[in-house]
């Protein structure tokens, strides 16, 4: 099925010139409708063009009647251009169908979105990472796009997902006999760093009794501690139904860490929570990434180690 694609970048400046390429071209290959935003390759210090031109962009792909507008990809800009940002165009343009799709430095967007106007966007891949699969050093073999991933974005594109479902990490329950049945609980979160930079401020959602899904890269595993627990102290993880764990990758263990690894975190966390705290989401920046609906209400079931998200195809 056709779709009419946005591509703009309101975050960190497009340096792989050629993933970029790739990621435009199979998404023309795939049969959609490929529009770029003027200012998608556009650079200013580490940033995907200035502040102003990056709202204009946020507000351009609400304007375009696009049915997806997807980032070019993350990095850091977002939570510097919240303050400019018209939610209110941007959500009569998730109404009228427009789709907007991605991760990591997205998780600002999609955070003030929920907390201003209670929009959905959805959790997914970006141009250069995920479709263009980012240029790797010369000689060494480049890996395609993962068909999980693009098995997920079709789903989206055909409006027939319903729901994803997968294995927890293998010390992540106690029996196979412990099942958990989460009903009609909205869905958020993303980034943790991203996520937790919001606390105190207007674009940080005021969400009770849902489940909460984190990811990160290149945290340390103390690191990842300290915002949990930021989290823990504000009262944020103790009002939620379920904290979910997705994939923290790309950091490195110290002997001074003496055995202290992201299983710690997680058995510290259950500790301190009478609340499902469930592993191995694939989702995060890895290339095996499912599509979740944040601001939707969805059910999570639980029973051993397998988990499900059902959100029903009304959205």
């Amino acid at each position: 099925m056709k779709k009419h694609i946005y591509i703009y970048s309101p975050s960190g400046a497009v340096r792989d010139k050629a993933a970029f390429k790739r990621g435009v071209a199979l998404l023309s290959a795939m049969g959609h409708e490929v529009e770029i935003d003027l200012d998608a390759l556009s650079s200013v210090q580490r940033f995907a063009g200035s502040d102003e031109s990056r709202i204009n962009g946020v507000h351009r792909a609400a304007a375009s009647g696009a049915d997806i507008a997807l980032m070019s990809r993350g990095g850091y800009g977002l939570t510097r251009i919240l303050a400019g940002i018209h939610y209110k165009s941007v959500h009569k343009a998730i109404e009228r169908g427009t789709v907007f799709v991605g991760h990591s430095d997205f998780t600002a967007l999609q955070m003030a979105l929920l907390a201003k106007t209670a929009s959905i966007t959805w959790a997914g891949p970006h141009v250069c990472g995920d479709f263009g699969v980012a240029s790797v050093p010369s000689g060494a073999v480049r890996s395609e796009p993962d068909e999980i991933m693009l098995d997920c974005f079709n789903d989206l594109v055909l409006r027939q997902g319903e729901g994803t479902g997968w294995r927890q990490n293998l010390n992540a329950v106690q029996s196979d006999a412990d099942e958990h049945h989460i009903k009609n609980a909205m869905l958020w979160g993303g980034n943790l760093t991203v996520l937790t930079s919001l606390l105190g401020t207007p674009y940080f959602p005021a969400v009770k009794g849902g489940v909460l899904f984190l990811e990160d890269v290149g945290e340390h595993p103390y690191r990842v501690e300290r915002m949990l627990t930021q989290l823990l102290h504000c009262g944020v993880l103790k009002t939620q139904k379920a904290v979910i764990l997705g994939q923290f990758t790309d950091f490195k263990l110290t002997p001074h860490d003496r055995g202290f690894k992201l299983q710690s975190v997680v058995d510290r966390l259950r500790s301190q929570l009478k609340i499902p705290v469930v592993t191995n989401l694939p989702f995060g920046h890895v290339s095996t990434k499912v599509m979740l609906p944040v601001g939707a209400k969805v059910d999570l079931v639980l029973q051993g180690r397998d988990a499900l998200i059902l959100w029903g195809d009304e959205i």
